[in-house]
């Protein structure tokens, strides 16, 4: 039966006017006279949606007790499609033929369709981030050496093992406590994050700001004071290329900081702010429905206004000469990942990105998107991430729910259904440079999310809980298997600092805890090392394309490229399950002659013939 990973080519999705070959093979005791691929189109950028189209694909071989149908076609709109297939019976039925549960074609009325995403323009992703590990910092809680001068409203931890400060009962949180993670601490740990194998350093927001988050910026062009200096960032990013190591900015362009340079409600800048007079030249950046006292936005949050994007002033900060893209960019940053992407509007979207490739083609751009990014709607508006124009890549956020879901015992055909949804959805220059993430600053951490245990009630008890040891064996033995697909998956893995030492934490800001040096778990902390020596050892099998194998008890999948063969095969469940396969460990290098056994809750990778 049909199976888009296998019988369509190219592998995910297609380019306008250039040629699509599919191939539609039948069970010969049907006796399909004719066959048929319908087409509707559901998204289109800037044409109308085309009507349905018809097309016939004509038989071309038997192959055993197959019929073989294919056809070559170009569709030259861009956007995004859903096909299914028809067959014409010699009994004059007419059989109908949509997407099963995994992706294989079935015969039934009103199944799914599949989807087709068809770019604008063929278009490359760089090749220098399809490769190793990413990291993500967030700013403040990494690593700390020496003192930066503490000149912020809140207040400066004095011990680097405290829990972060939450809200007290009935007041707002104000992320105003610091631990003054700096540059000169994640310089001092340039070696370990190498010897992860890591090859680009994600940073949540370091621009000047009140918060310990920084999402609320107060000046795009200066890095925060007690986060370190501009020459000590230069210097970090001088340091990590030296290893092999690139550094990945967070831009949050949606919305300032009210307490900022540019709205300044506070007073706490020279310059005359918009929420002091009408007559500001930041006035026009936001939208005020009683003046200065009511104003967008985000999500209600008065400490974040939302931005005008199409104020030519603010355009030209972010995008002119000298503006934020252009002078951290010539810094020496060479990526950027966009903070709630979706809430900026198209156009501007399509110009930031084109902004950024304009400093260099292998420059990365990773938009912040929780759902399917290829039929992303926003305010009622469909995103075109993947037409050619905009983003190279996304957080990767369905995968890390199939992740979970599967780790904490979940169906392999689930977990097959998710991830292949993407796989046929996504180009595949994007997939490979997909963030795939398991834990982040806006999840609960890793450990505590995969030890099943239900939250205590109160925040102030979350934010003392701690896993007890039969909880956290079983916490780390679920973790441990996560990463491996995270690290085996088409994409790049996403390490949250500290879920490879076992760090603890619910839901902000507990996810936000320190990094605990001198007290990591070992025994987790080397298996990352080994996933990362894995992905440095596969590269090239792992920027290829992914093939599932239909099997109940386990999740088996092959990445292949050309007659490489790297074949994962995990085993949610808590029985030791026997497969057949010949080839060799690739972890252990020993010769597996037959059949390898996959423990409960482990992860076998095997390196196999292109023929096995």
């Amino acid at each position: 039966m049909y199976d888009p990973l296998i019988h369509k080519t190219p592998y995910g999705a297609a380019v306008a006017g250039m040629p699509i070959s599919i191939k539609f093979p039948l069970d010969k005791a049907l006796h399909a006279k004719r066959c048929f691929i319908v087409f509707r189109q559901i998204f289109a950028e800037d044409t109308p949606l085309c009507e349905h189209m018809r097309v016939e694909i004509p038989f071309v071989e038997c192959d055993n007790d197959e019929d073989v149908f294919a056809v070559t076609l170009t569709l030259k709109g861009a956007g995004v499609y859903m096909y299914r297939f028809e067959a014409e019976l010699e009994n004059g039925e007419l059989a109908f033929f949509g997407r099963g549960y995994d992706g294989v074609a079935l015969r039934r009325d009103w199944l799914p369709e599949w989807q087709l995403t068809v770019s604008k323009r063929a278009y490359k992703t760089p090749n220098w981030a399809k490769h190793g590990v990413t990291y993500q910092i967030f700013a403040d809680r990494f690593c700390k050496v020496g003192d930066n001068e503490f000149v912020k409203k809140g207040r400066l931890h004095t011990y680097w093992s405290d829990t972060p400060d939450i809200a007290e009962e009935g007041k707002d949180f104000r992320a105003d406590d610091f631990f003054g993670g700096n540059i000169r601490g994640i310089l001092s740990r340039l070696d370990y994050l190498k010897s992860l194998g890591v090859t680009l350093i994600y940073l949540t927001p370091i621009f000047k700001s009140p918060s310990n988050h920084r999402y609320d910026t107060s000046d795009y062009l200066a890095i925060d004071e007690l986060f370190g200096s501009e020459e000590e960032f230069a210097q970090l990013i001088k340091a990590a290329d030296a290893l092999g190591i690139k550094i990945m900015l967070d831009g949050v362009f949606n919305h300032t900081g009210a307490d900022s340079i540019y709205f300044n409600k506070y007073g706490n800048f020279d310059s005359l702010g918009a929420y002091q007079s009408e007559q500001s030249q930041y006035f026009e950046w936001y939208k005020f429905s009683d003046f200065p006292t009511k104003y967008d936005c985000w999500w209600g949050s008065t400490v974040v206004p939302t931005v005008n994007k199409s104020a030519p002033g603010y355009s030209k900060l972010v995008l002119g000469e000298g503006g934020v893209i252009d002078k951290w960019t010539k810094l020496g940053v060479k990526g950027w990942r966009f903070d709630v992407v979706d809430e900026l509007p198209v156009e501007f979207t399509t110009e930031l990105c084109a902004c950024v490739k304009s400093k260099g083609e292998d420059m990365l751009i990773i938009g912040e998107v929780w759902e399917d990014a290829s039929t992303k709607v926003a305010y009622d508006v469909w995103r075109p991430y993947f037409m050619g124009e905009q983003l190279d890549g996304v957080m990767n956020y369905p995968f890390r729910q199939a992740i979970l879901d599967l780790a904490k015992g979940g169906d392999p055909r689930d977990f097959r259904e998710k991830v292949t949804r993407i796989l046929e959805n996504y180009p595949l220059e994007s997939l490979n440079v997909l963030l795939n993430l398991i834990g982040s600053h806006d999840t609960v951490r890793a450990i505590t999310e995969l030890s099943g245990v239900t939250p205590p009630d109160s925040k102030l008890a979350r934010a003392n809980f701690s896993l007890n040891d039969s909880q956290y064996e079983v916490a780390r033995a679920r973790l441990m298997f996560a990463a491996a697909l995270q690290y085996s998956l088409p994409g790049v893995p996403c390490v949250y600092y500290g879920d490879e030492a076992g760090l603890q934490g619910f839901e902000d800001p507990l996810n936000r805890g320190t990094y605990p040096w001198g007290r990591e778990d070992k025994t987790l902390l080397a298996y990352y090392r080994d996933l990362g020596r894995l992905r440095t050892k596969f590269a090239d099998v792992l920027t290829g394309k992914t093939f599932f194998e239909n099997d109940d008890k386990l999740v088996i999948f092959d990445r292949v490229s050309g007659d490489a063969v790297l074949t994962v095969l995990a085993n949610p469940s808590q029985t030791a399950v026997t497969h057949a396969i010949s080839g060799v460990d690739a972890m252990s290098g020993r010769r597996i002659k037959r059949a390898v056994t996959v423990p409960p809750l482990g992860v076998r990778f095997v390196v196999c013939e292109r023929n096995k």
